[in-house]
């Protein structure tokens, strides 16, 4: 299972980037714009959905980010690396000491945040589960590093959101992911009701990749529950 990270940052074009390079490494990201968005992702979110760690943005349009940190400490001892352009030392100091895991002054590189993900969550004692990346099974051939999806040898072209709904169950291949994970981490989390999402892009999804979209092979569905994507071949 994909390790969950929940990155709070209300600029939209970084935000989109961090779930995408993220995402693309193996972790499951929940993204947030605003604390409060985020308060209700935590106050919701079952012991096997919770967040592994929390990427923070400090200036958040309805708050900031370092009374979160407070409150968080408080609840729970779940990582916490702090993403900010504020790179004044007095600030950086202040938030180690209150509890945050890490501080990493923007802008940064992809390899510098994985780095530190990392030793935040081996310092807290949990291991790094191998990522998920390539699915091959019959006909189908996924390979999430390069977003190249092949069916019987020939590409396959998939919207972006069609390759991300079919990389979310890659990464959790075998296992069922439900309807709420499926729409907060496809489409966001003002999105968990909309079911009507998930039938339309599946079923787009099955009839580009199914040999029977009626009868699926590949993409299960948990009636009631949510989805799958069949266990590799051994």
């Amino acid at each position: 299972m994909s390790q969950r990270i929940l990155l709070i940052e209300d600029d939209r074009e970084l935000r989109a980037t961090l779930k995408e390079s993220l995402s693309v490494e193996g972790y499951a990201v929940l993204t947030s714009a605003s604390l409060a968005d985020a308060r209700a992702l935590l106050q919701h979110a079952e012991r096997h959905t919770a967040p592994e760690l929390v990427l923070l943005d400090l200036g958040l349009p309805d708050g900031d980010g370092e009374e979160f940190l407070a409150e968080l400490r408080r609840l729970s001892g779940t990582p916490v690396i702090v993403i900010s352009a504020r790179e004044a030392e007095g600030q950086k100091i202040r938030l180690l000491d209150q509890g945050a895991d890490d501080y990493l002054v923007k802008p940064f590189g992809i390899g510098e945040l994985l780095a530190r993900m990392r030793v935040a969550l081996r310092h807290r004692g949990q291991h790094n589960r191998p990522a998920v990346l390539r699915y091959q099974r019959g006909a189908l051939d996924i390979d999430l590093a390069v977003r190249r999806v092949r069916r019987h040898g020939q590409e396959v072209h998939l919207t972006p959101t069609e390759f991300n709904l079919l990389a979310r169950l890659v990464r959790q291949t075998g296992q069922v992911v439900t309807h709420r994970q499926l729409l907060t981490d496809v489409w966001g989390a003002e999105h968990t009701e909309q079911t009507h999402y998930l039938r339309l892009y599946m079923g787009q999804l099955r009839a580009k990749l199914e040999d029977d979209s009626a009868e699926p092979r590949y993409l299960l569905t948990e009636p009631g529950v949510g989805y799958r994507i069949a266990d590799t071949e051994n």
